[in-house]
């Protein structure tokens, strides 16, 4: 295989969103009848140098050569024209159309042609099913075999999976292994995207590392252990045995100020945790492992979840985000524009807004609201030109502390601050930093959750680690590494520290 030529090859890509580099000369190759396994942590690029490749996005600068020519490839149908088909996470089907119906979609075949193509790819595959059922009654491991078949009835040369196996299991996904060794078998080129580190090193032949937008290693597996990707993983900067900077001390000698138990629901499984005063009580896994779930749940966003949830002592059985203000426990979400922040309205509209109640029965105290609001642009340094600005004429960062008054105006004990710094500048971060120290010297207790991991070791205390849908580990103290919360992000066993 090392002797072939490569099948796909990208030279020096660059993409830029809103001036920020994603990808950074990025170099990649294909080979036929290779599974390649690609790797990073959230936000390395992963998604976007795929996306490039199936058209979804195109690229700034850089070239894609396939099957050793130059391509431009400015669209998915232009894609799959070339033939390469992207083989979604989440298999899109039509679930009132017959299974045929769904595979014909977009073809340009005449039945009989088309039924003589289907029946040689089915062959291929060794896939039986129904062709004439809804496709709604397939399982989850049938509607991805279904989007192979897609791809192969485009005459597919490149399969990328993006993690295919999330929704599997065990032993749907070693038969989709199965698969893709018999398409590799007869030729064809596959990128397999995933977080599990057991599956790249059962299935792939070689693997490549995106970090930051850079590709920092691309090697055949033989060559690597477990170990070695999580370390090209991680910031160049970081170091083994690196321990956790600024930390604040815990109370855990105190009465916790939030008890989970037995927290589940379709997300994530039998969450169990203590939550001290003074404490920042950090969450750490990838996206997908359940983490803003469980923050939902906690906060009654999820009326499905089952368990119990405590504040200071007090049982809150039937719990709504209300409720929940109302005894002390706020969250901040993730999703600042869609959840947390009125864009059309003045900022302080957003920041008063769960505590209009104390602000006048009938008639609202605009002295009084106009001073809350006043406190807050000096605790949280917003730089706004007065509070009647418009939230969406803010940067990045000061919608975000707005959001964050808003949070603590209601005197809250617990806060559950969901990507606080997601798409804020480097002066906004320290200031949300600054303000999390403020609040734990206060005593409140601070659930931090956060796909950088270098800011999780920064500023937790103790890290809880999520992997697909359980709490897997538990770190404090000096524990709490970089290279730690890593590995177990991807589902490697915590050591005990040395």
């Amino acid at each position: 295989m090392a002797d072939q030529s490569p099948l796909l090859e990208l030279r020096d890509v660059w993409k830029v969103f809103s001036g920020v580099p994603v990808l950074k000369g990025v170099a990649f190759d294909l080979r036929p009848g290779e599974i390649q396994a690609l790797l990073g942590g959230n936000g390395s690029g992963k998604s976007t140098l795929m996306k490039i490749i199936a058209g979804a996005y195109r690229m700034d600068a850089g070239e894609m050569r396939f099957m050793g020519a130059p391509v431009r490839v400015e669209s998915p149908g232009a894609a799959q024209r070339l033939g390469i088909y992207m083989v979604p996470q989440e298999p899109h089907v039509f679930p009132h159309l017959s299974v045929r119906e769904n595979l014909s979609l977009g073809l340009d075949l005449d039945p009989e042609a088309f039924q003589k193509k289907l029946a040689a790819v089915l062959g291929q595959l060794d896939f039986e099913v129904n062709l004439e059922e809804p496709a709604a009654f397939l399982s989850i491991a049938q509607q991805q075999l279904l989007e192979i078949v897609r791809g192969l009835l485009r005459d597919a040369r490149v399969l990328i999976f993006d993690e295919p196996t999330s929704a599997l299991t065990f032993r749907e996904a070693e038969q989709l292994f199965d698969q893709m060794r018999r398409l590799a078998g007869q030729g064809i080129g596959i990128v397999f995207i995933s977080h599990r580190l057991g599956e790249v090193m059962e299935v792939a032949h070689r693997v490549s590392v995106l970090r930051d937008g850079v590709m920092v290693l691309q090697a055949p597996k033989e060559r690597l252990t477990p170990h070695d990707l999580v370390r090209a993983m991680l910031p160049g900067t970081a170091e083994e045995g690196e321990g956790p900077l600024e930390a604040g001390g815990t109370c855990r000698g105190g009465r916790p100020v939030l008890e989970v138990r037995g927290l589940s629901s379709e997300a994530f499984r039998e969450a169990s945790f203590d939550l001290y005063p003074g404490e920042v009580l950090g969450i750490a896994g990838l996206v997908g492992s359940g983490r803003t779930e469980l923050a939902e749940a906690i906060v009654g966003l999820d009326p499905h979840a089952r368990g119990q949830v405590r504040v200071a002592g007090t049982p809150l059985p039937h719990r709504s985000p209300a409720i929940c203000q109302r005894h002390g426990l706020v969250y901040v979400p993730e999703d600042r524009h869609a959840h947390g922040i009125f864009l059309d309205l003045p900022s302080l509209h957003t920041m008063t807004a769960g505590i209009l109640p104390r602000l006048g029965r009938f008639l609202l105290a605009s002295a009084k609201e106009r001073r809350i609001g006043e406190r807050f642009v000096d605790l949280l340094n917003i730089k706004l030109q007065g509070l009647d600005q418009i939230a969406g004429t803010l940067s990045g960062g000061n919608q975000q502390k707005v959001v964050l008054a808003k949070a603590l105006a209601g005197e809250p004990r617990v806060v559950i601050l969901d990507e606080p710094t997601r798409g804020i500048d480097a002066s906004a971060r320290r200031d949300v930093y600054r303000l999390i120290r403020r609040l734990t010297a206060q005593g409140l207790g601070v659930i931090l959750i956060s796909s950088e991991l270098e800011e999780v070791v920064e500023l937790a205390d103790r890290v809880l680690v999520m992997y697909r849908g359980r709490i897997t580990g538990e770190l404090e103290g000096d524990a709490i590494t970089l290279e730690r919360v890593t590995e177990a992000s991807f589902g490697m066993a915590l050591e005990a520290a040395p």
